[in-house]
């Protein structure tokens, strides 16, 4: 047992703690999600993943839909405001992994490009 004084908006406490052996309790840490990793590797192209957890509201591309550098493909609602997510490259809309309604983890797929 270790004794200290302390003192607490001016009042002197004194304590005493009891040492403990054994292990500290450890938060343990998540695994990165893997949504669609496994599917990920199969592909080929510019992946435009959820930049944070929410839902889609719309989808605005098709596949082989051609879409310009910065042009909408799809909107994604998080804490209750929309966010627009933008194709990162000219090219062709290849696969599209969201779906209207469809609830999305940060990471997650939604649409695959092939870069022109």
């Amino acid at each position: 047992m270790k004794n200290y004084e302390i003192t607490v908006n001016g009042k002197l406490y004194q304590v005493s703690v009891k040492e403990i052996d054994g292990e500290l309790n450890k938060n343990k840490e998540k695994e990165p999600l893997k949504s669609a990793k496994s599917s990920v590797d199969q592909m080929e192209g510019v992946t435009i993943t959820a930049p944070m957890p929410g839902r889609i509201l719309s989808v605005k591309v098709q596949e082989n839909q051609s879409v310009k550098a910065g042009e909408t493909v799809c909107l994604l609602e998080a804490m209750k405001m929309e966010n627009e997510i933008v194709a990162p490259v000219d090219g062709v809309v290849s696969q599209i992994k969201a779906q209207s309604n469809q609830s999305v983890e940060v990471g997650e797929v939604l649409i695959l490009i092939t870069p022109n």
